[in-house]
């Protein structure tokens, strides 16, 4: 068995913006409330390889990993796949972004499966993914959207 799941939200901010602030590797423990660290291992062109660190969870086990993640500006989408899966047999994100009107639709896919000796199955995983993915999405939306207002404000010039 395998898990997959699909998480989309409407941003109310320009392409450029969601793009530069989603793919801004460094300050994601700004952006996600999930991680607690990210450390750059190494650049190649559009790939990156990089090591995500989350905060403590409820039995206060740190989870830490390394992933690779190539950005297709152009192609306005981002592949990235877990190099150390840890409890996954795979993990395979795919983020894609469209300009929609009123603002950037950005939609998340996450294909995996788990190990067999892993502490929980596929479908436990597909729900706590699904679950945490909107509350994600969601914290992501208000922090580009206030930024966009504020960026906006500023170049209004004062009367």
């Amino acid at each position: 068995m395998s898990g997959h799941t699909e998480n989309e939200i409407i941003i109310a901010a320009p392409l450029d913006l969601v793009w530069e602030t989603t793919n801004d590797l460094e300050n994601w423990p700004q952006l996600f409330s999930e991680y607690a660290a990210v450390e750059v291992l190494k650049r190649e062109g559009q790939k990156t390889t990089f090591r995500l660190t989350m905060h403590p969870d409820d039995n206060g086990k740190i989870w830490s990993w390394v992933s690779e993640r190539t950005t297709d500006r152009s192609g306005r989408n981002v592949q990235a796949r877990r190099v150390e899966p840890g409890p996954f047999q795979h993990m395979d994100i795919r983020w894609e972004y469209t300009e929609v009107q009123g603002g950037t639709r950005m939609l998340w896919r996450q294909d995996f499966a788990m190990r067999p000796d892993a502490p929980v199955d596929d479908a436990w995983m597909t729900d706590n993914i699904n679950r945490n993915s909107r509350v994600q999405m969601e914290l992501i939306r208000d922090k580009i959207e206030q930024r966009d207002r504020e960026r906006r404000s500023a170049s209004v010039p004062a009367n």
